[in-house]
């Protein structure tokens, strides 16, 4: 398949999904929803086990491109291109089954933060920054963004976030909770690499279940989840997984997961 805004490689496990309009800032295109829409399959097959997103460039992503469409060419219906794009690749990314990670490897800003933070695990390079660019143009975040940052800061900071829009240096979004970690520039992508290729040789089922338990925490008291867990806990140990893991922890080695 021939693709123009993203670069799309499989190896050893993991999909390495690159934004790739460093002219643009990555900014999302119609072009690129496409093309991420035609990698799904490959990304949903067995021979990936790990994803990791990150940009071409100097930037993660600016969000929509904003040139694309202009208010002042008659009504714009945002709502449809939400519905028709954003929602779906977050939507999809949250579903996977597989573990997600994502390398902010500049700015993220606007759709492209929430790009970032719908991944299982976020790092972040020492000169990276995080910006909720809404409200400087009128509108409210979107592509879960005002699910995820209440989420992972609190009510408070979620909300100076989106109503402020002020830029949130890595180290400090590291600290409010809104990452994983921060490494120095010069190492973000082996870093990233690293950790992609440890989860793309992990119980990949079982870490499948993990995600699904923890999405469906959000949502359920303390009685659900705990029946979500037990559900969820039968079927991993049935997995051929947990059997080599449990066989591996007697003979003292490191165990050999298959994903299966």
């Amino acid at each position: 398949m021939t693709l123009e805004t993203i670069l799309f490689e499989i190896n050893d496990g993991v999909a390495t999904v690159t934004l790739n309009r460093p002219d643009k800032m990555n900014s999302f295109s119609e072009k690129m929803h496409e093309e991420l829409r035609l990698i799904r399959d490959d990304i949903e097959s067995d021979k990936v086990r790990a994803v990791l997103i990150t940009g071409a460039g100097k930037a993660f992503g600016a969000g929509a491109d904003l040139t694309e469409t202009s208010p002042a060419d008659g009504p714009f219906d945002a709502g449809e291109t939400l519905e028709r794009n954003y929602n779906p690749l977050i939507l999809f990314l949250r579903d996977l089954e597989k573990p997600v990670v994502s390398a902010v490897n500049g700015v993220a800003a606007g759709a492209s933060m929430s790009l970032a933070l719908a991944a299982d695990i976020c790092i972040a390079a020492r000169s990276a920054y995080f910006l909720q660019a809404f409200c400087h143009i009128g509108l409210i975040p979107d592509a879960g963004s005002t699910y995820f940052l209440p989420r992972l800061v609190g009510s408070g900071k979620a909300m100076g976030l989106a109503m402020l829009g002020d830029k949130i240096p890595a180290e400090e979004a590291e600290k409010m909770g809104l990452i994983w970690k921060v490494v120095d520039d010069d190492h973000l992508l082996t870093a990233a690499t690293e950790l992609a290729q440890k989860l793309a040789k992990g119980p990949t089922k079982g870490l499948g279940k993990i995600k699904k338990a923890m999405n469906a925490s959000l949502v359920n008291d303390l009685r659900t989840q705990l029946t979500v867990e037990r559900d969820l806990q039968r079927e991993a140990a049935r997995t051929e997984d947990f059997i080599e893991g449990v066989q591996a922890f007697a003979q003292k080695r490191n165990p050999q997961f298959k994903g299966k």
